[in-house]
């Protein structure tokens, strides 16, 4: 037994855990728990926790089920909203077929895949997403058919008395509790839609972060008489919500992607990572913006990216190089801001780190330069002249370039890319058989 499992025995015993939650998600990156008393955790260790894969989404068939939960002993934290009285512990865990072997269909093995290729190039990979979510009143739809924001209020709007200035400190507070770092919090745009940025950390660790942040987020709005949501767009009229997230390579303590004197201090490895992500950024869209909803986000106006591009601080661009820091080259970093709440983020940064690492294994050049101007206004003429060839419009098309995609075929592997698009295309099919209320509202009436 390692040293990390012995602290997490030794800790379940003094703090007197009467519960540890086993925490994994499906293929589209929706958290799954079970719960096991305190005294199976080391035979948990040892064996792993069987379940049934195929009553899952995307895990198993249903003729290889058998399946197990393996703790990672790294992820272990008390969770604070459970409180003293039946104090209760979380560790996520990685899935395993029956003979021990890493499973296929498991999302957080596809990430760790992409980061041993990452690590076996000599590179560590750190991210930093900036999370946007709504606070609504509750999730039933008001008498206006949308839903009903908690306030009123716009970006960096401070309002004494608010319910987000109650919210976002307990929330902010309740993170650092389970060791999540926060380095700024605000309200955004939309009326309710909050912003929340997390310290950077390395592409794992992240990606649990995500799935622990969006369960503390919920849990705190629940306590307080309020629901979250971190649907891609549930208003028409107001920008959707984001998770843009600053990606950077390291080689040992020196960041890859700086360059003392380069253009925009981007070193050749950031050039062609960068390269690489706008390369195959069409390709997997579907993983990065995997809902219908998703693309109301895209094409919905706002600062959403619908354009494969990339800019120098300039925010219509699908992937931003922030204005370097003097004296900070650890900062450089590239931003993609194509990422909505709701990806699966074991999916999501492991399909834009594998395009980067592509990129910078192919030695794939910029395709054009930064873009100085807002995309957006541009019209399509200027457009097609500068290059910027558009993202997918509907999940649909999506699915469509993710099929004929052999790079991402590789890169989910057969499993995930298979159950993956089998989850989406039923999507699809269920909403091209549904009647809308937009046409309801735009042909009964005529027709």
């Amino acid at each position: 037994m390692d040293r990390q499992q012995e602290f997490v025995l030794r800790t379940i015993e003094e703090r007197n855990v009467r519960f540890v939650r086993l925490w994994f998600t499906d293929v589209v990156g929706q958290l799954k728990s079970v719960a096991i008393a305190p005294a199976e955790v080391e035979s948990a260790f040892e064996e792993g926790i069987g379940f049934d894969g195929s009553s899952i989404e995307g895990l198993s068939r249903i003729y290889e089920s058998d399946m197990l939960l393996q703790p990672d002993p790294s992820t272990f934290q008390i969770l604070p909203w459970r409180g003293e009285e039946e104090p209760t512990a979380r560790m996520f865990c990685d899935i395993l077929t029956p003979d021990g072997q890493p499973s296929a269909a498991d999302s957080r093995g596809v990430l760790k895949k992409v980061l041993s290729k990452a690590a076996s190039m000599g590179f560590t990979c750190y991210t930093s997403p900036e999370i946007e979510f709504y606070l609504l009143k509750s999730k039933e739809l008001g008498a206006n058919g949308f839903p009903e924001p908690v306030d009123f209020e716009s970006y960096f709007d401070h309002t004494p008395g608010g319910v987000v200035q109650d919210f976002r400190p307990r929330a902010v507070d309740m993170l650092e509790e389970i060791g999540i770092s926060v380095e700024f919090s605000h309200h955004e745009t939309g009326p309710g839609q909050n912003e929340i940025d997390l310290r950077h950390a390395d592409a794992l660790q992240t990606a649990d972060n995500i799935m622990s942040f969006r369960t503390v987020i919920k849990e705190v709005a629940l306590s307080q008489g309020i629901y979250a949501t971190f649907m891609p767009k549930p208003f028409t009229q107001y920008a959707g919500s984001g998770m843009h997230t600053h990606f950077s390579l390291f080689e040992g303590d020196t960041n890859a992607f700086f360059e003392a004197g380069a253009e925009y201090q981007l070193s050749r490895t950031a050039r062609h990572f960068i390269a690489g992500v706008l390369h195959h950024a069409p390709e997997f869209s579907s993983v990065t913006n995997q809902f219908i909803n998703s693309y109301k986000r895209l094409w919905g106006g706002g600062e959403a990216p619908a354009y494969v591009s990339w800019g120098h601080n300039n925010r219509s661009a699908l992937v931003r190089v922030p204005l370097y820091k003097p004296n900070k080259m650890q900062s450089a970093r590239m931003e993609y801001r194509g990422i909505d709440s709701a990806a699966n983020p074991y999916l999501a940064y492991a399909v834009i780190l594998a395009a980067g690492l592509k990129g910078i294994e192919g030695e794939y050049p910029l395709p054009f330069d930064a873009v100085t101007e807002d995309i957006a206004a541009m019209t399509p003429a200027e457009r097609r002249a500068m290059g910027y060839q558009a993202l997918p419009s509907s999940l649909y098309d999506a699915i469509v370039r993710t099929e004929e995609s052999e790079f991402m075929a590789q890169t989910l592997g057969e499993q995930v890319f298979e159950q993956f698009l089998r989850n989406k295309r039923q999507d699809w099919d269920a909403f091209r058989a549904e009647v809308t209320p937009y046409e309801l509202k735009t042909n009964l009436g005529i027709l």
